[in-house]
């Protein structure tokens, strides 16, 4: 079932209700209108405003900004398909997208089991091993061929080998 449409048609509905219901008691409410926003019953032009309701437009744009603050800190936190409002927890590979277990590509929309968490963490072991061996494989043929070459010192020999003779200066 579609929400939107059906959320969208109560809206315009309620909108559509409340014209009505203002245009039959346009003075009324004209002038419930006029004494809140302090236009009526004050000495000068408009002094009521400004000293009532106008000063609130400060406080809106503090409220404004709170509002958008919560929606950016949502933002970042939820889930970052398109349209889902869920907690995004679960980074994907590379990290820079969070998403909720239903969107997340290694759950295929099921809340994660200790299976599928096993059988993550056992891939994630796996492939750390296979990274490792490799960089020691570059390692060890660095290595053995700084060795091959000669006189050219590896790691964990001196730099410059002490010379038998030499003495320092004391």
């Amino acid at each position: 079932m579609k929400w939107r449409p059906i959320v969208i048609t109560g809206l315009t509905c309620a909108a559509v209700a409340g014209l009505i219901i203002w245009l039959q008691h346009a003075r009324l409410m004209g002038h419930w209108l006029q004494v809140h926003t302090g236009t009526v019953n004050e000495p000068g032009p408009y002094y009521g405003f400004w000293s009532g309701f106008g000063s609130d437009l400060e406080e809106f744009g503090i409220l404004g900004a709170i509002g958008a603050g919560i929606y950016q800190l949502v933002k970042k936190y939820n889930c970052h398909e398109p349209g889902c409002w869920r907690i995004g927890n679960h980074p994907t590979a590379n990290g820079q997208f969070n998403l909720c277990y239903r969107h997340h590509p290694d759950f295929q929309g099921k809340k994660p089991t200790h299976e599928v968490i096993e059988r993550l963490h056992r891939e994630h072991l796996e492939r750390q091993a296979a990274i490792h061996s490799q960089l020691q494989e570059i390692h060890q043929h660095l290595i053995t061929t700084r060795a091959a070459a000669g006189n050219v010192p590896g790691p964990g020999s001196p730099a410059h080998p002490a010379q038998a003779g030499d003495h320092q200066a004391g």
